[in-house]
């Protein structure tokens, strides 16, 4: 049995680089949410206009990942104490912010927080919503660090990130 969660920590080719590497993790599906217009396009989210956030769903089994786990991998891939932007990547489409499908994840969601917010010098801006609608991103977005590593966003942006978050969590 599997659960899911979308995360937004910036740039969506970073967010599921990241997660990919993590055991229990089944499947990731980059996206849009969290906003108000119907079945966006990248170019309809970039303009800014949409409300939407690049966001990633994270199917995951429980008993391998749990969601405090995936809430401590989150945490650690990005700034969450940035509003609108995530290194040069800058907007609202950029925004931290976590959808989640149900109360006890919310719960387990505000809970995570209020424990790590002291470790941060500025406040928590992760935005925590329900989901309303997901929206799956254009094909060519999906996988797209392990289909383009040479593309210089992935070396020189997606790259350190996966490296600092292997070290982190001791992975290869």
């Amino acid at each position: 049995m599997t659960d899911s969660i979308v995360f937004g920590g910036g740039c969506f080719w970073c967010t599921e680089a990241v997660f990919k590497m993590f055991n229990g993790v089944v499947k990731t599906t980059p996206g849009y949410a969290g906003g108000h217009t119907k079945n966006p396009t990248y170019e309809d989210v970039c303009s800014g206009e949409t409300g939407h956030a690049e966001v990633l769903r994270v199917d995951y089994d429980p008993k391998v990942a749990p969601l405090e786990k995936l809430l401590e991998i989150f945490f650690t891939s990005h700034d969450p104490t940035s509003v609108n932007q995530q290194g040069a990547d800058i907007g609202s489409q950029y925004r931290s912010i976590i959808l989640y499908s149900d109360d006890a994840q919310k719960k387990v969601i505000l809970d995570y927080i209020k424990r790590i917010a002291p470790n941060f010098k500025k406040p928590v801006a992760t935005e925590v919503k329900r989901l309303d609608a997901f929206y799956e991103s254009e094909d060519y977005h999906k996988d797209y660090y392990k289909n383009n590593p040479l593309q210089p966003y992935c070396m020189f942006v997606i790259r350190p990130k996966v490296g600092k978050i292997k070290k982190e969590f001791g992975l290869k």
